[in-house]
């Protein structure tokens, strides 16, 4: 091959002396990459350390160095008075016409094909605006932060619980199980025992292992007219038909319901029975019994996501369907993430339990440790009564900035938003002047450096409307931000 010194050294191993990686080893990664790629072939000379440090610039020290970890790596040889080569072992001794490709960057794009997802495509990532319009996420500024940091130094100093870091830890799940499903029978009306409830790392796992084990290739779901999007689109990535039943004031149409349930096989019926998502109606006393009777009768699952459960302002919160299911035909889940922070990524499902026994096959190849310290905090705040604490506080926080943010709104954009009063909730369901185009609308938004997601947005010959989570605005930012979504309109 070409003598070492013609080979573009300097151009195919940069050095970066801002790099938190040792010079050396910078070196020694890619000269491993030439020689994986082919640039390097089996039995090709590397240049001398003097000369190397001279074409790179760097100590002959660190050459050395070099050399010595790819001659330990199995990647080069030396011989006496000859030089240092490559070696040639399961490597082709024909040299790979140099590219232009860096040695240090990684491929954008893979060699191969795959399917891609239309069904998964949403873009929820926060951008640069100063302010963010969410579905309704909570504040994280308000979570506990200094009982989390307590509960969790003293866990972790604990020397009977560094048993529950290793694989296969027991004991914790249980202590956690109890105290949750006491929490629950007390909050909930439940009547459950630890053996009833899957512990996940948040709502969408639970969401994702129930529908892996309940639903299989053209099972029909049921979901409101306006339904959440991502257990959608979990639904769908099962494999399973979506058929959308009208949502009134009520709730979902239980007449529909029926009809759809005497023509074919429903397998799933799923629902936000407390504040609907996205229009946060409450589902009718009246109409969860009778979703109750249509389940035993025609025999499918109702899986209940007990989403903003936490949050009432007006009246106590109606017990969830699951804590009236005689049957076993409701699936109950839940989530801490919105009580504490989003951050806070605990949840659980709620089942019979040959439910949770077949579930937990599942969770077990994506979650197999779970987070034991977690649990154990969790259950200690559950027991200490700090969750209570912490959410009587946040609900009267809440239900002020509910107030104040309709009043804004009300006084800024009534002429062309309508919208009711949410009972509860992080958020508010409001309709739009027809004539407004919302995706322009949110562009506007941003060059007002407000973030307006398109999938809070519902726009159709029928509905022009859009979810307006305020849980995440103190007043003041509310004040802001609902000023500059006027403006924003007018200029659309």
């Amino acid at each position: 091959m070409s003598s070492p010194v013609v080979f573009p050294w300097q151009t195919l191993i940069p050095v970066d002396r801002d790099s938190a990686t040792a010079v050396y080893l910078q070196i020694t990664h890619q000269v491993i990459n030439a020689i994986q790629r082919g640039y390097l072939p089996g039995g090709a000379r590397l240049p001398g350390t003097r000369m190397m440090s001279t074409l790179l610039g760097v100590h002959r020290k660190t050459i050395i160095a070099a050399y010595e970890e790819l001659d330990a790596q199995g990647w080069i040889y030396s011989l006496p008075n000859k030089g240092t080569f490559v070696k040639s072992e399961g490597r082709e001794n024909k040299k790979k016409k140099l590219g232009t490709f860096p040695l240090n960057q990684y491929p954008s794009k893979t060699g191969f094909h795959f399917t891609k997802s239309n069904l998964l495509d949403i873009s929820v990532a926060p951008g640069d605006q100063p302010y963010l319009f969410t579905d309704g996420a909570p504040d994280f500024r308000l979570s506990p932060t200094d009982q989390l940091a307590r509960y969790y130094t003293a866990a972790l100093r604990r020397k009977i619980n560094r048993r529950h870091l290793g694989y296969g830890s027991s004991g914790t799940d249980t202590f956690y199980k109890i105290q949750l499903s006491n929490y629950l029978n007390q909050s909930r009306g439940l009547h459950i025992a630890p053996k009833n409830i899957l512990a996940t790392r948040g709502m969408e796992m639970s969401m994702y292992v129930a529908a892996s084990t309940l639903l299989s290739k053209e099972d029909v779901v049921l979901v409101g007219a306006l339904s959440y999007y991502k257990a959608n689109m979990i639904f769908q990535q099962a494999g399973a038909q979506i058929k959308a039943v009208p949502v009134d004031k009520e709730g979902v149409d239980v007449e529909v319901i029926e009809r759809l349930c005497k023509k074919q096989k429903v397998r799933m019926l799923y629902l936000t029975p407390h504040h609907h998502y996205p229009t946060t109606v409450t589902l009718s006393a009246r109409r969860r019994i009778e979703l109750l009777n249509l389940a035993a009768t025609y025999g499918f699952i109702i899986l209940e996501d007990d989403y903003e459960y936490d949050f009432h302002y007006q009246t106590s919160p109606i017990l969830p369907l699951a804590s009236a299911d005689e049957k076993g035909m409701v699936v109950y889940l839940g989530s801490f993430g919105k009580t504490l922070a989003p951050g806070f990524r605990t949840g659980f499902l709620v089942a019979p339990e040959n439910l949770i026994a077949e579930m937990q096959k599942i969770q077990a190849i994506i979650d197999q440790q779970g987070d034991s310290i977690t649990e154990q905090v969790l259950g200690e705040l559950i027991t200490e009564g700090e969750i209570h604490r912490h959410l009587k506080k946040t609900q009267k926080i809440y239900q002020q900035r509910r107030d104040h943010f309709c009043e804004t709104l009300k006084s800024q954009l009534g002429n062309i938003v309508s919208f009711t009063l949410p009972p509860g909730g992080l958020a508010v369901w409001t309709e739009w002047d027809p004539t407004l185009n919302l995706l322009r609308v949110s562009k506007a938004c941003s060059e007002q450096g407000v973030q307006l997601p398109s999938f809070l947005l519902y726009q159709t010959q029928q509905l022009t409307a859009a979810r307006l989570g305020f849980g995440n605005f103190t007043t003041a930012e509310a004040t802001v931000v609902l000023k500059l979504l006027k403006t924003a309109a007018q200029q659309a």
